[in-house]
């Protein structure tokens, strides 16, 4: 059965970061269209797969990680980060596999791979 996971780590802490909102979107004619809104747990992921089943589909899709807040509850009021959403647009070919997509994330980069 396929399934869309992420987890979301905090290099800065060297934590997981909880409480990250994410948005997954697929692609909907010229825009993308709003599937899934879900929150990091205390190990940094989500407690469910965002997409499973027969929800999983090929298409383009997008996570948006709200780190912005994130990292602005984690440095005080009136803090900054350079990043507020990061967006990853990716494509899902194979609505059998396990597509895992990490982020990996600082208040002022990120970095993202095709996970197992």
């Amino acid at each position: 059965m396929g399934r869309l996971t992420t987890h979301v780590l905090d290099t800065t802490r060297g934590t997981p970061a909880a409480g990250v909102r994410i948005e997954l979107q697929r692609a909907a004619g010229d825009g993308f269209s709003t599937l899934v809104e879900a929150c990091t747990n205390a190990d940094g992921r989500c407690d469910a797969p965002l997409l499973a089943g027969d929800d999983m589909q090929p298409g383009s899709y997008q996570l948006l990680f709200h780190v912005g807040a994130y990292f602005r509850a984690g440095q005080g009021e009136g803090a900054s980060p350079f990043l507020d959403i990061v967006p990853i647009r990716f494509a899902i070919s194979d609505a059998g596999g396990h597509y895992h997509v990490p982020l990996v994330v600082t208040p002022w980069s990120y970095s993202t791979y095709r996970g197992s």
